[in-house]
């Protein structure tokens, strides 16, 4: 059950790349769309918090400083940088810059940290920089250079979010630091935003799917709802039980799907495709991505935004102490 969950956690995230696209494109700015997103998230997990265990709202004085530079310099930033590539990138694309984070989590860990990291982290930098340049197509510039930017910047704050998030997991519940990061992110959004700027009528709004779903068309409410709880809190949930279930290895190989399946949604939803060399890249990039996740002893990164340690056993729902 553990893959499964894992695997329909990567579906949904993928999805949520081209639900992205299709609501930044209806005329929400990228922090606008981040700002409804986390305040959901928020919500949501502060909603399950209550009812299973109040007690986990609980977090020491130290912690509340580093909850908030994960929710802004993390959850904030990364979520608002991934929206800007996506509106200028392929969204298959623009995910996959962000992935390739995990090999800044590697070297960080391993120069800063003084960590155990395998050899192999090398060979997955290879494969990552090359995969990426020929998917780029750095010799025809066929790619927005911002938007490109934008995912390169996305891949940073995911690294610093996870170098700092997975220290605070090992004392604390993933979902406690999941709401306390999305409160601070919503905070944040709250002032930059420019929300208030969203007439209601806005929302309201019939929003064409695009692409092969051209001839469909939803309210932006429930584009935004969908966003946040079926694209967002639901696989984070899902995550976590299949986190339960699976190893720490098992569990980041699987999460690097998401970007398969946010290729194969773009490609069937918006007509968003590859040319042959790129889908080679995009194989390469994949592989190095997989070969990275091996390279720390124990430790894996996932894209789900929940980084996880399973050497310290944590319950997906365990309260603060």
């Amino acid at each position: 059950m553990g893959y499964l969950y894992a695997l329909l956690a990567s579906l949904l995230f993928g999805l949520n790349g081209s639900t992205t696209k299709v609501i930044v494109e209806a005329g929400l700015s990228p922090a606008q769309l981040t700002f409804f997103r986390v305040t959901i998230i928020a919500v949501l997990a502060g909603t399950l918090l209550f009812v299973t265990n109040r007690r986990a709202f609980r977090i020491g004085r130290r912690q509340v400083a580093v909850m908030a530079l994960l929710g802004v310099a993390g959850v904030a930033l990364i979520q608002w940088f991934y929206a800007v590539a996506i509106s200028l990138l392929p969204v298959g694309i623009a995910l996959m810059l962000e992935y390739s984070g995990v090999l800044l989590v590697a070297l960080f860990a391993r120069f800063v940290f003084k960590e155990r990291v395998k050899p192999r982290i090398w060979l997955a930098i290879g494969c990552v920089l090359i995969g990426m340049a020929v998917v780029a197509q750095i010799w025809a510039s066929t790619l927005s250079p911002l938007g490109v930017l934008a995912g390169v910047a996305a891949a940073i704050c995911l690294a610093v979010y996870f170098l700092v998030g997975e220290r605070q997991v090992a004392s604390t519940s993933p979902l406690v630091v999941s709401f306390w990061s999305m409160l601070f992110a919503s905070a944040f959004w709250l002032v930059f935003s420019a929300w208030w700027q969203v007439e209601p009528q806005t929302l309201a709004q019939q929003v064409p799917l695009h692409g092969n779903l051209g001839a469909l068309a939803l309210p932006l409410w429930l584009l935004l709802l969908w966003n946040g709880v079926a694209g967002s809190f639901a696989p984070y949930l899902l995550s976590y039980m299949a986190l339960g279930r699976l190893t720490a290895t098992a569990a980041g190989i699987v999460s690097a799907s998401e970007v398969l399946f946010a290729f194969g949604f773009a490609f069937l939803w918006l007509g968003e495709s590859l040319d042959t060399v790129q889908v080679a890249g995009v194989g390469l990039v994949l592989g190095g991505i997989v070969v990275a996740q091996t390279a720390r002893v124990n430790k894996v990164v996932d894209l789900d935004l929940a980084s996880q340690d399973l050497a310290l056993g944590n319950e997906p729902f365990a309260a603060a102490d």
